[in-house]
């Protein structure tokens, strides 16, 4: 029995998959907000059904990249001031008590870890795209190191809609010089066991990352 339900047997179904894909198409503005999503086009550019493309499709309506209307097909959704606002507010909360975690629990191990995707960042810094995708994988990092699964469970989920607005907040090299400097500080407080100058530390970073996203939003929108 057990061997029926090995981890090895829980693969992504291919309809995640492909909802990956097109998900990180989107935060990377390969389609551009309120762009129609044609499935037809969809379907013969990964070579499966319709069906499989309408099912990635809902999966990432889900996620809140994808808004599907009748009669009317899928639409990339629009950049959103209040969803940014809403969703980095409660971005800077949890990842400050997940850091400040990291900070009070962690061994070598982890803070080699930690390390490791500061170094991803440094070598990242020319590219907006890369940088956001190098952040994202050192926040998961530090949620997973955390050991708060709750915290985990829910900034994954929201990876692509995180990164989507990280992203634009990122746009500048200024911007991501600022940002690096920031995680410099927050890796010397996790290696310092220092979990009050760590949370402090990477609310900050959500919280900058907020208000520079807004300033892109707004600029766009002149």
């Amino acid at each position: 029995m057990s061997a029926l339900f090995s981890p090895a047997h829980l693969t992504p179904t291919l309809p995640l998959q492909i909802a990956e894909r097109i998900g990180a198409s989107i935060v990377e503005e390969h389609f551009a907000p309120g762009e129609r999503l044609k499935e037809a086009e969809l379907a013969l550019s990964f070579g499966v059904s319709r069906a499989t493309i309408r099912e990635a499709l809902r999966l990432l309506e889900k996620r809140g990249l994808v808004s599907i209307l009748p009669q009317r097909g899928a639409r990339v959704t629009e950049l959103s001031p209040k969803e940014l606002e809403d969703l980095f507010e409660i971005r800077a909360a949890l990842l400050g008590v997940a850091s400040r975690r990291v900070a009070d629990r962690t061994d070598d191990a982890g803070l080699k870890e930690v390390r490791a995707g500061l170094k991803q960042l440094e070598a990242a810094i020319a590219s907006a795209t890369e940088y956001a995708r190098a952040s994202t994988a050192l926040v998961a990092a530090i949620t997973r190191l955390s050991g708060n699964r709750q915290i985990e469970d829910y900034i994954a989920q929201a990876a692509l809609r995180f990164r989507r607005y990280a992203r634009l907040g990122l746009a500048s090299r200024e911007r991501r010089d600022e940002s690096l400097a920031t995680w410099r500080k927050l890796a010397r407080a996790i290696a310092a066991h220092d979990g009050d100058a760590a949370e402090t530390t990477h609310r900050k970073l959500a919280l900058t990352n907020l208000a520079a996203g807004l300033a892109e939003i707004k600029r766009r929108g002149k």
